[in-house]
């Protein structure tokens, strides 16, 4: 499972020194596994405590930002615990999903997910 965080990713300097940058996934360090693919969705979600995320894979890479909150991830057969400011990469066609580590407090994260080429439409609603 690849998960990364900036605890675990020494800062860059960029913008001509301005400001850190932890690169999570370093520019074009995809892009052989996304070429001729697009950016699918860009979302936020929440999972309330004691609720799950309905297992289910679609043709994207899926990328989870945990805003706050621990919960776990799964990924096929692998779980794994995750907390705020995890990354988490999904591959296309992953069987996925996340709960909250607590049965009292939420998971909270920011989504989005890159397409890969000639990917068809999806019907998020059927997950």
């Amino acid at each position: 499972m690849d998960i990364r965080s900036i605890e675990s990713t020494p800062p860059a300097d960029e913008h001509a020194g301005t400001v850190p940058v932890w690169w999570l996934f370093k520019p074009r360090e995809m892009f052989a596994e996304t070429v001729g693919g697009h950016l699918e969705l860009v979302s936020e979600f929440e999972v309330k405590a004691g609720g799950k995320v309905n297992p289910h894979s679609h043709p994207t890479f899926e990328f989870y930002y945990v805003t706050y909150g621990r919960g776990f991830m799964q990924i096929e057969e692998e779980v794994r615990e995750v907390h705020q400011g995890d990354l988490i990469k999904i591959p296309p066609d992953a069987i996925h999903s996340m709960w909250p580590a607590s049965e009292n407090a939420p998971i909270h994260c920011f989504c989005f997910a890159v397409a890969v080429k000639d990917a068809p439409p999806i019907d998020y609603g059927a997950y």
